[in-house]
């Protein structure tokens, strides 16, 4: 059997209590959104930032805030959103990171990071060898998706773990899928964010189609979200293509790093992706035009410039489709 790496004493028998003694490394969008999900729900939580400024929205909510990502290492299980595969390491493996102190280490690490597997496997070697299981939790959606509960979680690791910390990936939002152990849901993550990115490229190339011909974005997003191909996403996505709000909710720059992985990944494996490959090179001209910065979106307007037509933005009331979100469980 798996060991789950959690503390003796812990009981092992369903309707158990579960650890309540939770951490957080990373308070950006995503893991201010998410944390303050588990604080919602009732559950204690300890909170590191490398600036601790971000911190201090979820200490107002009742979060404690920590100075060193080491003063985590007792708790039974610490979760982790930072931007990149050096990232993780460094807050697990590094010389003051979670596996840093001789005398204890979390139960379970739980990363929501979107990250490489080759890392994530090295980082879960690490943790074994203390006694500490980790669970890969990454996530489909952004902050605001988060705050309203319409994440979706798939994760990967030791299955007794998976259910020990399955409670908490639960407050998270919708829906939570075992995609088995070890780093299979680092690849399916992979595989959706290049998804995003060809999908968003071509919704921004439909969308240039119709207002060219003489169609209000607003009227044919309304359409599209209605018919059989619109989605959470389209949805969500409508009111940046509408108003042309290009602020941040996932940069150019971040969907660049999960090109990058999900094209290693595909020739690893020996999977051509010529649609994925054009897309990347889109993304890339995003941040050689200054795009930096900004939301991916601008794929549109890029688009748009490409098609010889200037947007301005269409002022008008559209649905995100976010008012339909759960309640918090």
């Amino acid at each position: 059997m798996t060991d789950t790496g959690f503390p003796d004493g812990e009981a092992a028998v369903p309707g158990a209590p579960r650890p309540r003694r939770l951490g957080w490394i990373g308070t950006g969008r995503m893991g201010s959104a998410l944390a303050g999900r588990l604080l919602d729900a009732g559950h204690e939580l300890t909170v590191y930032n490398r600036t601790r400024a971000k911190t201090e929205p979820l200490a107002e909510r009742g979060a404690r805030v920590v100075d060193a990502v080491a003063d985590l290492a007792g708790l039974d299980v610490v979760f982790t959103t930072v931007s990149a595969s050096a990232d993780l390491a460094d807050v697990v493996l590094g010389e003051r990171g979670l596996l840093s102190r001789a005398d204890v280490a979390p139960g379970v690490i739980v990363d929501s990071s979107t990250v490489s597997a080759e890392v994530s496997a090295q980082v879960r070697s690490a943790a074994a060898l203390r006694g500490t299981a980790l669970i890969a939790a990454p996530v489909s959606g952004n902050g605001n998706a988060a705050a309203a509960g319409r994440l979706s979680v798939v994760a990967s690791g030791p299955p007794e773990a998976f259910e020990r910390v399955r409670p908490y990936l639960e407050v998270f939002g919708r829906s939570v899928t075992y995609a088995g152990e070890g780093e299979t849901a680092r690849l399916v993550k992979l595989a959706h964010n290049v998804f995003l990115g060809v999908v968003t490229q071509a919704l921004a190339e439909v969308t240039v189609l119709a207002e060219k011909g003489g169609v209000p974005r607003a009227a044919f997003l309304d359409f599209l979200n209605h018919s059989v191909l619109g989605s959470t996403f389209t949805r969500y996505k409508t009111p940046a293509f509408v108003r042309l709000d290009l602020t941040p909710t996932f940069t150019p720059v971040l969907l660049r790093k999960d090109f990058d992985l999900g094209l290693e990944a595909a020739r690893r494996l020996e999977v051509p992706m010529p649609v994925a490959a054009l897309t990347y090179q889109l993304v890339q001209a995003l941040i050689g035009r200054g795009h930096a910065d900004k939301d991916f979106a601008a794929l549109l307007p890029e688009q748009a410039a490409a098609s010889g037509l200037r947007l301005v933005p269409e002022n008008v009331a559209v649905d995100d489709g976010l008012s339909l979100a759960e309640e918090p469980r």
